[in-house]
């Protein structure tokens, strides 16, 4: 049986739990980290804490330049970030194709590292405005790494795991809990500070917050 598998860690509550998971599940864990020209570092600080207090065998951080292209709050300073609440619609935090991008570099390097599996901790209820985030992407994009690469042309299929996709951020955080993920260690707002501390007021905050509460678990998150 292979047991290795790619995570993508973006440092945030999301994917420290899916890490959590693809380790529960008995995967020898390659995390891989992107760069791609976000507002703040401190998220990627936050994946190198996350990857060695879980155990991942390896954690590789590639570098892109998605700032090249903007679109996105997240990569081009003069939009700014919304912090007057979650509003309905594709928000401008939505960077064009940046899981498109990711999902092909972990294609990338489940192949080259031997891994059958990519683990991948999108979620469609929390972020149900994401295009890139719906679970009929994820089956088509695994429909696609199944026919686009060497690995399984010569018989080793590929999975792509979404382990949270369908589950409330209340429940993604109850399980992230009996898995021991301290969630402290991750950064989750969209524009923390160097030291990692959130601003509290972005989309990403709000649902953090409001997952904490709805879980009945006190937030350790370090607000500005």
């Amino acid at each position: 049986m292979n047991t290795r598998a790619v995570v993508l860690l973006s440092g945030g509550l999301d994917s420290a739990t899916t890490l959590a998971i693809a380790r529960e599940a008995g995967h020898d864990c390659y995390c891989l980290s992107i760069d791609y020209g976000q507002r703040h570092r401190s998220e990627l600080d936050a994946a190198a804490r996350i990857a060695q207090a879980l155990g991942a065998v390896a954690h590789k951080v590639i570098h892109i330049d998605l700032g090249a292209v903007g679109g996105s709050a997240l990569t081009d300073d003069k939009i700014p970030v919304p912090v007057a609440g979650v509003q309905p619609g594709i928000p401008v935090t939505y960077v064009p194709a940046r899981n498109t991008i990711m999902l092909a570099l972990a294609l990338a390097y489940a192949e080259v590292s031997g891994a059958q599996h990519i683990y991948f901790g999108a979620n469609a209820v929390d972020y149900s405005g994401y295009p890139d985030c719906r679970p009929q992407y994820m089956r088509a994009f695994e429909a696609l790494a199944n026919l686009a690469t060497k690995t399984a042309v010569e018989g080793r299929a590929l999975q792509l795991h979404t382990p949270i996709i369908e589950l409330s951020k209340a429940d993604i955080i109850r399980r992230g809990v009996a898995l021991g993920v301290d969630y402290a260690m991750t950064v989750s707002c969209y524009q923390a500070d160097a030291a990692g501390r959130a601003c509290g007021v972005c989309d990403s905050c709000r649902l953090r917050r409001t997952g904490f509460e709805q879980a009945g678990l006190p937030d350790p998150t370090a607000y500005k």
